[in-house]
C-alpha cells in the first residue's frame, strides 16, 4: 500500500515537453509549464512551443493566470528575435492583460527592435529594469540581434553606430572589437577612434551581388541535357 503503480511512475518521469506533446489542453499541467518558465529563466534555456501552451491554457481558465510568468514568456519571446515569437505569444493574451503598464512596455520595446531603433529601445529598457534584468542573458540576446541586423545593412559600420545599437562604449566596446576580430572576422580599420570604420563579414544581404537567384545561374548539367534535344 502507498506504492506508485507503473502508470504513475511514468508519468512522473515525463518531461513538459512530453506533457505538451501527448496532452496539450490539460489545465493540470499548469503548475509544470509555470515552473517550466521559471526554468528556462534561471538556466537560459527556452521553449516557444511550451510557452505557448501555457498561454492558450490560461485562455482557458483565465483566473490562474501569473501576470510575472507571462511577463517572463515575454521577454524570453524578444530575446528569441528575428523569430517573429513574440507577436505569437502577445496573440494570446487578453488585450485588458496587454493594457498593464509593464505589458504595455514591452510592447514598446517589442516595436523599437521591429524598426530598428536600437537607442530608443535601450532607453526605454533602461527605465523597466525590473522587467528585463528578471531574465538573465536579456541584453546579450539583444545585442545578438542587433548585430544581426547590422549585418545585413552594412559592409562597414561606425563605431559610433555599433556603439548606440549595441549600447556599449569605451574600453568594454574596444574589449568588444577585439573578440570580434578574433572570432568572428570582424576588420577594424586605422583611423581616430570615434571615426573608426569596423568592416562586417560579407554576407548575400551586404553584398547583394552574391547572391544568385535561379534564374540567373542555370546548372551545367541542364544546359547539357538541352544540346541533344537541340540536335
Amino acid at each position: 500500500m502507498g506504492r506508485e503503480t507503473p502508470k504513475q511512475q511514468q508519468q512522473v518521469s515525463y518531461t513538459v515537453e512530453q506533457l505538451v506533446a501527448v496532452n496539450p489542453y490539460n489545465p493540470d499541467i499548469v503548475p509544470e509549464l509555470e515552473n517550466y518558465v521559471n526554468e528556462q529563466v534561471s538556466s537560459q534555456t527556452y521553449s516557444l512551443d511550451a510557452n505557448l501552451c501555457l498561454l492558450r491554457l490560461y485562455q482557458f481558465e483565465p483566473e490562474r493566470m501569473s501576470t510575472q510568468i507571462v511577463a517572463r514568456i515575454l521577454v524570453k519571446a524578444l530575446m528569441a528575435m528575428p523569430a517573429p515569437d513574440f507577436s505569437l505569444c502577445l496573440f494570446l493574451i487578453p488585450e485588458r492583460v496587454q493594457m498593464e503598464e509593464q505589458f504595455k512596455t514591452l510592447i514598446v520595446l517589442s516595436h523599437y527592435l521591429e524598426t530598428g531603433r536600437f537607442r530608443q529601445f535601450w532607453d526605454e529598457a533602461a527605465k523597466s529594469r525590473h522587467i528585463v534584468e528578471a531574465v538573465p542573458g536579456f541584453e546579450q540576446a539583444i545585442q545578438a540581434y542587433a548585430i544581426h541586423v547590422l549585418s545585413l545593412t552594412y559592409q562597414k559600420i561606425p563605431r559610433s553606430v555599433l556603439a548606440e545599437a549595441i549600447n556599449i562604449e569605451g574600453l568594454s566596446l574596444d574589449k568588444f572589437l577585439e573578440h570580434q576580430a578574433a572570432n568572428s572576422g570582424w576588420i577594424l580599420e586605422k583611423g581616430h577612434v570615434r571615426g573608426q570604420l569596423i568592416v562586417l563579414p560579407r554576407n548575400e544581404f551586404n553584398h547583394p551581388e552574391l547572391k544568385k537567384s535561379a534564374t540567373e545561374t542555370v546548372p551545367l548539367e541542364h544546359i547539357t541535357r538541352i544540346f541533344p534535344i537541340l540536335g
